[in-house]
C-alpha cells in the first residue's frame, strides 16, 4: 500500500512547515508514528479549495487541516485520542477554533507589520533561494488584502497583537504545570497548538507575540518537548 502524501509550504527556522496548520498534521502524523510522504510546495492549484495543507490517500483528497486528522484518525484507526472524555474533547474543539483566531496575528505579524515583514521576508530568501523575492511581494500585497476583508487588518497593531497574546494566555493558562493539555501524554490537540507555537517561538523575530511566548514557560516547554517528539 503506499503511504499518504501530505503536501505543505517550505519548512523554516527549525520547523517542518512555516504554516501553522500544515505543521499541526505534520507533527499529529508524528506523535502517531505514521509513514508518510512529505511534500513541501507552494502551488496550490491541485489542492482541494486551493489551500494548503492537503492530504493524499490513495484516490482520497482530503483539505483543512482538522479534516486530514478527522480522516487520519478514522481510516487508520489511530489511538492518539483515545480515553479522553466527552468533556475534554469539547475542550479540544474550543482551543481548535481559539488557534484559528491565533492564526491572524500571528500571519500579520509575518506579512503585515512593516516593523516584521522584512526580517520575515529575509527569512526565506535565505532559505529558500528558489522563490524570487517578487513572489513574496506579490504574497504580501495578497495577505494584505485578505487581512483587510477578514477584518483583523482594519485594526491598529497593538490591538491585533492584544488579540493575540489574549489567545496565548489562554492555552498558556489551560496548561498549567501539566506537561501537555490533558496531562501526562501528548494527543492531538497538542498538535495544533505546537502548530502555531512553534511558528512563533523558533522565529528570530522579536514580534509581540513571540515576547510572550518567551515569557511563558509552559508555552516554551510545551513546543520544545513536542518538537523533540516530531522533529
Amino acid at each position: 500500500m503506499d503511504k499518504p502524501t501530505l503536501y505543505s509550504y517550505p519548512g523554516l527556522c527549525g520547523v517542518a512547515d512555516n504554516n501553522p496548520f500544515g505543521l499541526k498534521v505534520y507533527a499529529f502524523m508524528r506523535l502517531c508514528n505514521m509513514p508518510f510522504e512529505h511534500k513541501h510546495i507552494l502551488d496550490t492549484k491541485n489542492a482541494p479549495r486551493g489551500q494548503l495543507p492537503y492530504l493524499t490517500d490513495g484516490d482520497q483528497d482530503i483539505g483543512d487541516s482538522d479534516a486530514i486528522i478527522a480522516y487520519l484518525i478514522h481510516r487508520y484507526r489511530l489511538a492518539l485520542d483515545d480515553g479522553l472524555s466527552e468533556q475534554q474533547r469539547r475542550l479540544d474543539y474550543l482551543l481548535r477554533r481559539t488557534l484559528d483566531d491565533l492564526y491572524w496575528p500571528m500571519s500579520y505579524s509575518r506579512w503585515g507589520d512593516a516593523r516584521y515583514w522584512p526580517s520575515f521576508r529575509n527569512l526565506v530568501l535565505a532559505e529558500h533561494p528558489q522563490i524570487a523575492q517578487g513572489d513574496m511581494d506579490a504574497a504580501h500585497d495578497y495577505n494584505q488584502q485578505r487581512y483587510y476583508y477578514q477584518g483583523i487588518g482594519r485594526y491598529q497593531p497593538e490591538q491585533i497583537y492584544e488579540r493575540g497574546i489574549a489567545d496565548l494566555a489562554a492555552i498558556s493558562g489551560l496548561l498549567g504545570d501539566s506537561a501537555f493539555i490533558f496531562g501526562a501524554a501528548a494527543r492531538s490537540i497538542d498538535a495544533a497548538v505546537y502548530g502555531f507555537v512553534a511558528n512563533i517561538y523558533f522565529y528570530d523575530i522579536p514580534t509581540p507575540l513571540k515576547q510572550f511566548v518567551l515569557a511563558c514557560p509552559n508555552l516554551a516547554r510545551h513546543c520544545e518537548s513536542v518538537h523533540a517528539r516530531v522533529r
